[in-house]
């Protein structure tokens, strides 16, 4: 190496503050690609959970747009459903609300069963138990429906349950038995009455394991159903401009046609004041003629009142009779 020459030292980089250091900030964990991370999330859950809503309705059509819809809700909120705890039960929950919200009997064109369509095909031929036993199922209060899916059929604990149902965990316990109940009251076949708690579950969790796996299904692709919940969102977002521009526009034409005010003129003060207040504004009143409202009162008769008639009577007539 040649003398003379100073060696040049590339500078180190600084390392970056400690999270706990005072200058240091903790910083949030970067998230994944929301895109692929929802894609991923939809691929792996779409088909059961269209399944579970099918269990819940027993409308395939029904059941595959409660999913739709939950997972366009959730794409639509995506920060918040990444970040949730466990982002499948965000969607599950949002399936069953949707698969059983009220406004469905104000659907009138939904209660018939719908043709087949690519993404929900019709229910394959079941077995006449099988088939008995969903219509059991949904012979049950939707509460109790949602409870027993979630306990036997899925598998979850109690408190679990009665964490998504939002409800508390003796709530959520009396619902499960009473669910049991019925189908123990209605199909003797299967047997529960005589079994064990946990026995009645497994019982139960066949059975509607079956009644699931028999159902086919084919969810869209996850790209139709981001472009439907970006839609839905525009669509959403120009409906509230709209009916904001028409409350302005309602308000602006409210004020250009409200009636003028009744109060009267300047100059026409005079014909209502009274002789003193006449005399303030314009000079002195003029003298009052008798035929003219008196006291500002229009209408009031001005005329002096007639005289008293007095009684007259000679000098010579006297009150008392003249007694000799």
């Amino acid at each position: 190496m040649t003398q003379g020459k100073k060696r040049k030292h590339r500078p180190h980089p600084v390392p970056a503050p400690a999270a706990d250091s005072p200058s240091g900030e903790p910083a949030e964990p970067a998230l994944p690609d929301p895109t692929a991370a929802f894609d991923a999330l939809y691929d792996r859950h779409a088909a059961t959970l269209t399944r579970q809503a099918y269990l819940l309705t027993g409308r395939p059509r029904r059941a595959q747009q409660a999913v739709e819809r939950a997972f366009q809700l959730a794409w639509r909120q995506w920060p918040e459903v990444a970040r949730a705890p466990d982002p499948a039960a965000w969607v599950r929950a949002a399936t069953y609300e949707e698969a059983l919200s009220p406004w469905h009997r104000l659907r009138p064109w939904e209660r018939d069963s719908p043709r087949p369509t690519p993404t929900a095909p019709a229910p394959a031929p079941t077995a006449p138990a099988d088939r008995a036993l969903l219509d059991t199922l949904l012979g049950l209060p939707a509460p109790y429906r949602r409870t027993l899916l979630l306990h036997d059929g899925l598998g979850l604990g109690l408190g679990e349950t009665a964490a998504e149902l939002e409800a508390s965990t003796p709530a959520a316990g009396r619902r499960l038995a009473h669910a049991r109940e019925t189908v123990a009251l209605r199909l003797p076949e299967l047997g529960l009455d005589a079994q064990p708690p946990a026995r009645k579950g497994e019982i139960l969790h066949d059975g509607l394991a079956r009644l699931a796996a028999a159902h086919p299904v084919a969810p869209p692709p996850p790209r139709s159903v981001r472009t439907a919940s970006e839609r839905g969102t525009r669509w959403t977002t120009r409906a509230a401009l709209g009916l904001t521009g028409l409350v302005v526009a309602a308000t602006a034409v409210a004020l250009l046609t409200a009636p003028e005010s009744r109060t009267p003129p300047p100059g026409k003060h005079g014909a209502t004041a009274s002789p003193g207040a006449r005399a303030e504004l314009g000079g002195a009143a003029a003298p009052d003629d008798g035929t003219g409202p008196t006291n500002g009162h229009p209408g009031t008769d001005a005329s002096p009142p007639a005289p008293t008639p007095q009684l007259t009577q000679p000098p010579e007539a006297r009150l008392t009779p003249d007694f000799p």
